[in-house]
């Protein structure tokens, strides 16, 4: 009977310390900690998000019901400001007011995922929202999941992948405007009552004009190295919008979303609408270290192959255009070999036979090798590659069509384009459908038959050069609102394809330069291109702003002509600050200049673990002066590479030492610059000097100078 008892009294505890636990969901990290309560009547609301509690009794002392920050809240309900979910259900009623059923936690690969399921009590409707937290990194990961019973479906017109309040004095948002040459141009201003949005409308080359990714700054604007900041990024390589809502008592909520414009979604019984993946960090010690959080979780986490290896190459096309043969080809793939450099990539220009690619108005969509360009083809330049010792990459560009190709004219119900207006056509062709599914399977084929054929091909670079135009889909026929939508999960149907069949190919994600760079897309992706423009004083602010959300292993950087002016020794560091490759005629160059890039291409073979794997310090803004500085640590901090840039300098300017980051301040390094043209010598005062780590964090280098457009490469090796 005292067994029994005792049973039974350990049984109510049981019950009583698991009702107690429900009442407050913690998602946390090393260092941050998410905490949603149950509120009597069901409602979930967030309680705290900060720095991690280090006392679990204090949890008890939070509360969020009495703030009204419901974590997914619906339309038409008592709250005055944006919705995170809205429905319009089979009997004409926009509201939707979800209460909470049940949540578990559960390892996954680096982290734990908090799973809440929510039903609506009045239609069936049920929505599960899920938190992914990574501790080491600092990341938290999360995204919803929508799905109803009712008997017709419903219409979505609002879908947040989550949402986040903050409750302090002032905020300031630091945004990412872009252009075609012009991508990642940092500003910042305070946000005020009301709300600010930031979104695109261009549906697959969507990043264009406004980069999906953003940093807030807790009561002062953001800083490299100090202060408290949120950065945060959405997995969506369609149409986004991130709004930031300040209410009637100054708080702030953040809402990350697929953008509802033209995109009334109709969802039918029981199928899922999934929400993009939405990626945040916090950090007291500025950008720097939240840059370095996101960086450190995408090679272990979210970047293809993002512990692997990259491959430096040689791209034709800045070389040749449209104008090249077998023979032309061949010479450039010695070329590559002569520098040094892994890999040869040919571009645009290589296919179309009836309608020949050999300028941009004809060709896309005829995925056949030119015959009077490449009689031999693709196997025949996969052998001339093997044979000069290099390895082979092409370019395609699947998802879109030229009106003048063999392609449109047998399916012209492919492509997006209005059946009833005038056809507008950005740079010469349109976007197929691919919402299809008949579309793709044509384009998850251009990628397998060239793979099919030549298992050899060791590297794809995968353009998309034109937003969506007409936004019209012959396919959806009265569902046109699901196109935009529909369309980029069509995109990620076939790149699921591709990597599963060929998981070990390394792809690069192209868009006219940066304007498809999300992490979604990067599941896919070894690599992206930052910018068409390779001007190396504007790349520095470039890769300056990339590098805030990206590893350098992930940004493509290119030696090329633009900016002749400048030194081919300037334009190839600031390329080696990322995934280093050459886009430039070798017979252009001087000697002493292609023996410069030789010798630069095996530095950087040697240093690609600290450049592509260490962790990054910005220590000089291009924003802030007239030099920039960033340097690479490898994690034992027993090497670092440290890149300085006088941009340009004004005379008689006074020069302050660059101070490092991330040494071993009881370590010892020797310091040598390297990268030095031909029969140059170093006129770096701490030159083949050692120094402690101490030393060079608290006093620095004098690396810097007053010459234009000068750069300088600094090895540091801890003895």
């Amino acid at each position: 009977m005292k067994k029994l008892l005792a049973t039974l009294l350990i049984l109510v505890a049981c019950i009583h310390v698991n009702a107690q636990e429900s009442r407050q969901i913690r998602i946390s990290t090393d260092r941050t900690d998410l905490i949603l309560e149950v509120a009597p009547d069901g409602r979930l609301y967030q309680s705290y998000l900060g720095d991690r509690l280090l006392n679990e009794q204090d949890l008890k002392n939070l509360s969020g019901s009495s703030r009204g920050w419901e974590v997914y809240p619906g339309s038409g309900g008592e709250d005055y400001f944006e919705p995170a979910v809205a429905i319009t259900n089979n009997d004409g009623n926009l509201s939707t007011i979800l209460r909470y059923v049940s949540s578990e936690q559960k390892a996954v690969k680096g982290g734990t995922e908090t799973i809440i399921r929510m039903k609506d009590d009045q239609y069936p409707v049920d929505v599960t929202l899920h938190y992914v937290a990574y501790p080491k990194q600092n990341v938290i990961k999360t995204w919803s999941e929508i799905k109803h019973q009712q008997k017709k479906p419903v219409v979505l017109w609002r879908y947040a992948s989550t949402m986040l309040y903050f409750s302090n004095p002032k905020y300031y948002l630091t945004e990412f405007s872009s252009d075609w040459a012009k991508e990642v141009q940092m500003s910042t201003q305070q946000l005020q009552p009301g709300k600010k949005i930031l979104d695109t409308k261009l549906g697959s080359r969507a990043a264009m004009h406004m980069q999906p990714f953003f940093e807030l700054g807790l009561e002062q604007p953001v800083q490299e190295h100090q202060g408290q900041v949120v950065l945060g990024t959405i997995g969506w390589t369609g149409n986004y919008q991130f709004t930031f809502e300040v209410d009637n008592e100054g708080d702030l909520r953040i809402i990350p979303a697929i953008n509802p414009y033209a995109s009334d979604y109709q969802l039918k019984a029981n199928e899922t609408f999934t929400t993009p993946e939405f990626i945040f960090t916090l950090s007291n010690n500025g950008t720097g270290e939240a840059s370095r959080n996101l960086h450190n979780w995408a090679r272990n986490y979210q970047l293809k192959d993002g512990k692997g290896d990259r491959m430096t190459l040689l791209n034709n096309w800045e070389n040749t255009y449209f104008t090249f043969d077998e023979e032309l080809l061949g010479k450039l793939m010695k070329e590559a070999k002569h520098l040094g450099v892994d890999m040869f990539l040919l571009d645009d220009g290589w296919f179309g036979n009836k309608h020949p690619r050999n300028d941009d108005h004809a060709g896309l969509g005829d995925w056949e090798a030119m015959k009077s360009k490449l009689p031999g083809g693709i196997p025949a330049l996969v052998e001339k590659a093997k044979e000069a010792g290099v390895k082979f990459g092409i370019w395609i560009e699947p998802e879109m069509v030229n009106p003048q190709s063999d392609l449109f004219e047998t399916h012209p119900e492919w492509a997006i384009h209005y059946p009833n207006r005038e056809t507008y056509y950005f740079r010469n062709q349109l976007v197929l459908d691919l919402s299809n599914p008949k579309v793709q399977d044509f384009v998850f084929g251009v990628v397998d038959k060239i793979m099919t054929e030549n298992p050899d091909v060791a590297f794809f670079k995968w353009d998309c050069n034109s937003p969506i135009t007409n936004i019209y889909s012959p396919y959806l026929k009265d569902k046109q609102g699901q196109l935009y939508i529909d369309h980029v999960r069509g995109i990620y149907n076939v790149l699921k394809r591709v990597k599963e069949k060929y998981p070990n190919v390394p792809m690069m994600l192209c868009s006219g330069g940066g304007a498809r760079c999300d992490y979604e897309a990067l599941k896919y992706f070894t690599e992206f291109w930052c910018s068409d423009n390779t001007d190396p004083v504007e790349r520095l602010f470039i890769q300056w702003g990339f590098s805030q959300f990206f590893p350098a292993k992930a940004m493509c950087a290119h030696v090329t002509s633009w900016n002749s002016r400048t030194s081919v020794k300037f334009r190839t560091d600031v390329a080696s600050m990322c995934k280093l490759g050459f886009d430039i005629g070798l017979k252009d160059m001087k000697a002493d200049e292609l023996t410069y890039c030789q010798e630069a291409v095996a530095n950087y073979k040697r240093l690609k673990p600290v450049i592509l794997d260490g962790d990054q310090y910005r220590l000089v803004s291009p924003y802030d002066g007239n030099h920039m500085a960033v340097m690479y640590t490898a994690p034992d901090a027993s090497k670092a590479v440290l890149f300085t840039y006088d941009i340009h300098p004004r005379f008689g300017e006074k020069l302050l030492p660059v101070k490092l980051r991330g040494l071993d301040a009881q370590k010892m390094y020797r310091v040598k610059e390297i990268n030095l043209m031909p029969g140059r010598k170093s006129n770096l005062s701490g030159n083949e000097k050692i120094f402690s780590g101490d030393y060079l964090m608290k006093i620095g280098l004098n690396a810097f100078t007053t010459s234009q457009t000068n750069s300088r490469v600094i090895e540091l090796v801890a003895e």
